[in-house]
Order: C-alpha cells, then structure tokens, then sequence
C-alpha cells in the first residue's frame, strides 16, 4: 500500500505556514509578530489560540536585539532548551532543573525543582531570554524574584502548560510586565507547552535571520 504525501521538509514548511496564514487572524501583529504567532500556532495546531496570544509593545524588538547579541537563553527545563534550532545558536542555553544542587534546594524548601533552579540563574538573569514552558511555579517565582530586585531579562517567554497554575502564572506575567518594566511574550489560558515556548524563541532567531513566512 502506498500513501500519498509530501515527503520534502522544505515544501512541507512552506504549504504549513500558507495554511497557517489563511486560517489565522494576524491583523493585530506587526511583522515579527506575526511570525511568532504562526510558530506558535504550527506549534500547537490550532490557529484559534492567535487570539490569546499576548505580546508586550516591544517584545520582539527587545528579544531580537539580546539574541543578537548572544545573550543567555535561561530554560525552565530540559524539553525547552531541545526545542531551540542549534543552528541559530552561538551558545549552549541554559536549564539547571536537573543540576543535584537545585534538587537539595527544592528538598530544603519543600518546593518544586522548577522553582528551585531559578536561585542558579543568578547574574546570568540579566539581559538574557527567559523560555518557560511547562513550570507555572518557576514563572511565578521569576516574578517574585523580579518583584524583589533580581537582575532583569531582555525579554520573558512565560507559556507553561496544564491546568494547575498555567492560566494564573500567564495571567500574572500579563498584568503585571509594564510594572516590572519587562517585555514579555505569553499564550493566555492552559495552552502552552515547551514546543510553543521554543517556537517563540526559535521565530525570533529566525527573524534575525531574515527568514520570514
């Protein structure tokens, strides 16, 4: 039995994201934008969850700018930082949820390992791009760390997934980023995932590439 289907990746990308355009509401994205709400939406495979898509005034600009300038890309875990397009990475990004120090810290606080690995970002915070994609706790925590002071990111990617806390974390990051003073990039609701939290980041290398859909 034979099946009928298109076996190039090139022509597979290409029809995706013709697709993608005419079954999706992009007027409200400027160009950036618009490219990753469609890798968000390819990500996920529905192109209803454009309109929960929220993207601070400068969000794309400041995140292009920081990686291009090789900024450190801080991970909630291991799922996320395998997403990222190596080929568009200067650096290794970085994600400590399995570091053995982060699991005495979450023993010793009786908190989650996601929460605990945020103490290991230290100075790293500081002008990089945060990627968080499955740990609500970890987004909660970034903002409680932000709230007293720590170092700020260029740009926060806050779309953890689930139904215990992912709605509330997205929802605090969206209302509370123009106080903070960051720029931020979220998906509202239980939506999300580490494949759509690397596709935001992976849409904004691209841009930087000059590679557009």
């Amino acid at each position: 039995m034979q099946y009928d289907y298109n076996p190039d990746p090139q022509g597979i990308e290409q029809e995706s994201f013709r697709q993608i355009r005419e079954l999706t509401k992009l007027d409200a994205y400027d160009q950036d934008g618009q490219q990753v709400v469609m890798r968000v939406v390819h990500s996920l495979g529905d192109p209803d969850i454009a309109q929960h898509m929220r993207l601070s005034q400068n969000a794309c600009v400041a995140g292009r700018q920081a990686l291009a300038n090789h900024c450190p890309i801080l991970c909630d875990v291991e799922m996320v930082k395998q997403g990222l397009t190596k080929r568009m990475l200067e650096q290794e990004p970085l994600c400590y949820l399995n570091d053995p120090r982060t699991t005495a810290l979450a023993k010793a606080a009786s908190e989650t390992r996601s929460m605990a690995a945020l103490q290991l970002w230290g100075e790293a915070l500081l002008g990089s791009v945060v990627v968080i994609g499955n740990a609500p706790t970890a987004l909660f925590r970034l903002l409680e760390m932000l709230r007293q002071g720590a170092p700020k990111p260029a740009l926060i990617i806050g779309v953890p997934v689930g139904f215990v806390g992912a709605a509330e974390s997205k929802q605090a990051l969206w209302q509370e980023h123009q106080q903070l003073g960051i720029e931020c990039i979220t998906l509202l609701g239980r939506q999300g995932g580490s494949a759509a939290a690397a596709a935001v980041a992976n849409a904004l290398l691209r841009c930087n590439l000059g590679e557009y859909y």
